[in-house]
């Protein structure tokens, strides 16, 4: 086994991406790192691949401080020895991680090699959905908009308690903000409106041929109404009306709620990720 660790994301993207690509929607992650590291500052980046004997990537890693290391083994055939090898060679460089994010075999194989059975929790499990096509649904009461400068108000407040709600990496305000702000005029955040503004999904990591959907979030006062599924049909419509082949998001796999939903559009579940942090 062979570590090779990338000093360009080009490089990174030479050796990886064809391999990247046979799973396309799984490795929506990876992918984009490698699509569009020019809107990032890319310096404390990290990305490495494990190669075989006959010089064969079986294991390509991915880490963008301070979120966790995303992993995937080629065809998703579980590899033991390049796991362990990748554990001892960060261990060796002295690499610090707070955790991994991969298909739930993987995360779980990589993390009791690193850290032992007790040194690791699982934080998540989400599906990642695909959808070819937009299931006919009742539409709920209202429309959807594109972002407006007179959103900023609020969407930040939003978007801080997305992330609270779904255990994620939280930013603060602030940095939400400039985030959201970043939006304006390029028709990749949605509003759906019921009088006012009532539930938010945003167009963001697309692959070569797929368009992510994420940040979908509505206010507990305006739930059970039908406006975020509304609104993530209309704005996956819009996708593929654009060219993407299919779409897809995260979901988490232990709320049937907004599986349920997604479901209904017409999503289905390709394969369950694990994110893992370590104790």
């Amino acid at each position: 086994m062979k570590f090779v660790k990338y000093e360009s994301i080009e490089a990174f993207g030479a050796d990886s991406l064809d391999i990247l690509m046979e799973n396309e929607v799984q490795n929506n992650l990876i992918i984009s790192f490698i699509k569009n590291e020019r809107n990032h500052d890319t310096s404390n980046w990290f990305f490495a691949t494990i190669k075989d004997e006959l010089d064969d990537v079986v294991l390509t890693i991915a880490c963008t401080p301070p979120y966790n290391l995303v992993m995937y083994e080629t065809d998703n055939k579980p590899n033991d020895v390049a796991v362990n090898f990748l554990s001892d060679t960060l261990k060796d460089i002295n690499y610090s991680l707070p955790g991994v994010l991969a298909e739930q075999g993987l995360a779980q194989r990589f993390a009791e090699k690193h850290v032992g059975t007790t040194g690791y929790h699982r934080h998540l499990s989400m599906f990642i959905m695909r959808l070819d096509k937009v299931n006919d649904i009742p539409k709920a009461p209202g429309f959807y908009r594109t972002l407006r400068d007179d959103d900023l108000f609020y969407v930040p407040y939003w978007e801080c308690s997305f992330e609270e709600e779904c255990q994620l990496v939280t930013t603060g305000i602030q940095e939400r903000l400039n985030v959201v702000n970043a939006r304006l005029g390029k028709d990749t955040h949605l509003i759906w409106e019921d009088g006012h503004p009532v539930s938010q999904a945003v167009n963001t990591r697309n692959t070569e041929n797929g368009g992510g959907i994420a940040g979908v979030y509505t206010p507990p006062h305006y739930r059970g109404k039908g406006y975020a599924t509304s609104l993530v049909a209309e704005l996956s419509k819009m996708l593929l009306e654009r060219g993407s082949k299919f779409c897809f998001l995260f979901a988490d796999a232990e709320n049937p709620t907004s599986c349920g939903i997604y479901r209904k559009i017409g999503y289905y579940d390709l394969c369950v990720f694990d994110e893992i942090k370590f104790t």
